[in-house]
């Protein structure tokens, strides 16, 4: 976490090419001096430091230690670099950081009006955005378009593979959804998972998908091992909670309603632990204890020791730091159009600086620009399952467009399963974002309506979930949990807040007993009450749950209880370009595309109608990797 960003004019202007910001325009007549402002940001008070000169913003030091490393912290150094390379305030706040921008845009307006600067005016001013230096068009053997999880993923792959790598991403830093999200990783992991107690229930679970018809051969093919596993595994007399990626391949191709390619979900069970342990190799670190992410179904979810998914980003950006004279990347560099000659793809044209750039490949292009459910007018051309998604926020980074389906179109890539749209009943209802989730895992929390009710089975499928709160009062609900959670104020979710300050900023609330929690939020006490002791008893098996709920751990029953509110969000979108196992993009006639790749949430085929939470972190480990090595060895013959 840094503490301090500190940045001067003249580093700002070495940084200008990350900005396409001119450095040399006069702000306007200024009192000499340093001054001071204060605002709060995502996790607190965010104080910044402005030194003037006569007629320049000449440094700026930011003292911010709450906000999120490699998110809040990221976003204040690239604002604060626009900020005194354009001598303006007419900034955009960063995609996925949008509380630590404001926070920091609002301290440092604060200071400037300590030093009566005329603020309109430098919110006003015009930033000349194409006097910075332009990327020249270059040749390299491998292109990625997009720099996110899978991007990240797909370039350090392709350079293993002796590949020389370059990425454009079209924000101004990398990431993607990847460093906002949760971080739950899904696969079978049973040495991490020897510490879990198997339930009777969840021993119910796994016979009846052994039991469930099936119509696929592989798929049966899966069933046939897993019903092998599972004997062994009760022949050993065990406990601990079994998985394998067997089970973890049926999951994850039952809950997408059986519209997946079995093709791809079989390798991407197979690949989910390597993809770890490859991830463990470059120096990520994961904790031991695993979890049930919401809609994930198992307790087979990673969580990186880092916060957010930092951690991935972290690590993939290292290596790419590590052979910087082999792999180039370049930000807020969009790429427009492919270059296809001879029906091959051979390069990307980038905008660079407002100027067109042809950047071209030897091998081939890898397409990872992630989903589009940033993108409103997309969901609506495409959905056909939920009411309009025109109104409903979204937990994407403002990047997650389509950009990259758009591309794969002009190469006569097919699409598939663009109709399946992943909504999330858990977004924040001012900005349908995950932060301020106060879940840490599905078996020790219940949702209930305004009337302090349950309504769901809080174990099941993201679409249910969600379909069932949009039955509710204002589609809105309150996620309820006890000390089992939180054992002390400074306990932070997964989404690195405490419960202490989520109480402190109003986005969570806190009761020594049920009934001045359902004060505090506004339900019936006695509703509350009631619902807390039903769920209790079917935790201890006494009732069967009313919801048939089979995913259980501890009760609610030691204060203080917590409650945060949540609404429906947009959260994931499964379809996109098809591909086959090689991560080749197909055409409409079920050709591969020479030269073309693609992995992460731009494709489709791998979750068919609805995702399994904590499978998305697999997915594009797993694709971004034989996405890479594919690419790399595209133009071997091999």
């Amino acid at each position: 976490m840094k503490k301090f960003i500190k940045i001067s004019l003249a580093a700002a202007m070495s940084l200008s090419v990350l900005t396409g910001l001119s450095p040399v325009a006069k702000a306007q007549d200024f009192t000499a001096g340093t001054y001071e402002g204060t605002a709060e940001g995502y996790g607190g008070d965010v104080k910044v430091e402005v030194t003037l000169s006569e007629d320049r913003i000449v440094g700026i030091e930011t003292d911010a230690p709450n906000e999120t490393a490699g998110i809040g912290d990221d976003a204040i150094e690239t604002l604060t670099e626009q900020v005194i390379a354009s001598q303006s305030l007419n900034v955009d706040v960063v995609s996925g950081a949008t509380g630590s921008s404001t926070g920091f845009l609002a301290a440092l307006t604060a200071a400037l009006e300590a030093a009566g600067v005329d603020v309109a005016a430098l919110e006003e001013k015009d930033v000349e955005a194409d006097t910075g230096e332009t990327i020249e068009a270059q040749t390299t053997d491998v292109i990625i378009i997009g720099g996110g999880g899978a991007g990240l993923a797909a370039a350090v792959s392709a350079h293993e593979n002796g590949a020389q790598v370059i990425l454009v991403e079209k924000m101004p830093r990398l990431g993607g959804n990847t460093i906002i999200s949760g971080a739950a990783y899904n696969a079978a992991d049973p040495d991490r998972q020897q510490s879990i107690e198997m339930t009777d229930l969840e021993k119910e679970t796994v016979e009846a998908i052994i039991a469930e018809v099936q119509d696929d051969e592989l798929v049966k093919e899966w069933q046939a091992t897993l019903a092998e596993e599972w004997e062994a595994y009760q022949a050993s007399g065990e406990t601990y909670l079994f998985d394998s990626p067997s089970l973890h391949k049926l999951q994850t191709y039952n809950g997408g309603d059986k519209q997946a390619d079995p093709v791809l979900v079989d390798q991407f069970g197979d690949q989910a632990y390597e993809a770890i342990e490859w991830l463990e190799g470059h120096g990520m670190e994961f904790n031991d204890h695993m979890f049930t992410v919401l809609g994930g179904l198992w307790s087979r979810a990673h969580k990186p020791a880092k916060p957010l998914g930092t951690g991935y980003v972290d690590t993939l950006t290292e290596y790419f730091e590590e052979h910087s004279d082999e792999m180039q990347y370049f930000l807020n560099t969009e790429a427009t159009d492919l270059i296809i000659e001879d029906d091959k793809v051979v390069g990307v044209v980038v905008s660079s600086n407002g100027e067109d750039v042809e950047l071209r490949a030897n091998n081939a292009v890898i397409v990872a620009a992630g989903g589009f459910g940033a993108n409103v007018e997309m969901r609506e051309e495409f959905n056909e399952h939920w009411p309009s998604l025109k109104d409903i926020k979204t937990t994407n980074q403002t990047g997650a467009t389509g950009d990259g389906i758009r591309l794969g179109q002009q190469a006569s890539a097919n699409l598939v399963g663009m109709e399946h749209i992943q909504l999330l009943p858990m977004g924040d209802p001012e900005t349908g974002s995950l932060s301020g989730n106060i879940e840490q895992g599905v078996q020790d929390r219940i949702f209930v309506n305004s009337e302090g009710k349950r309504f769901v089975n809080e174990g099941e499928r993201r679409d249910v979930m969600t379909e069932a709160l949009f039955d509710q009062e204002d589609a809105m609900m309150w996620t309820i949990v006890d000390q089992h959670s939180y054992p002390t104020g400074d306990t932070k979710n997964n989404f690195n807040e405490t419960i202490d300050e989520l109480i402190e900023a109003g986005r969570a609330y806190k009761g020594d007993t049920l009934e001045e929690l359902a004060e505090q939020i506004g339900v019936d006490p006695e509703n509350l009450v009631a619902t807390v002791e039903e769920f209790n008893q079917a935790v201890e098996g006494e009732i069967e749950d009313p919801f048939g709920r089979t995913l259980f751990d501890n009760k609610l029953d030691t204060a203080p209880f917590y409650a945060a509110a949540r609404k429906p969000t947009v959260h994931h979108t499964m379809g996109g370009l098809q591909i086959n196992k090689a991560a080749q993009v197909l055409n409409e006639a079920g050709e591969p595309i020479e030269g073309l790749f693609a992995a992460g949430e731009v494709t489709g085929g791998i979750h068919g109608s609805n995702r399994l939470g904590g499978n998305a972190l697999a997915d594009i480990m797993v694709y971004g990797r034989i996405a890479g090595a594919n690419a790399a060895n595209a133009g071997s013959g091999e």
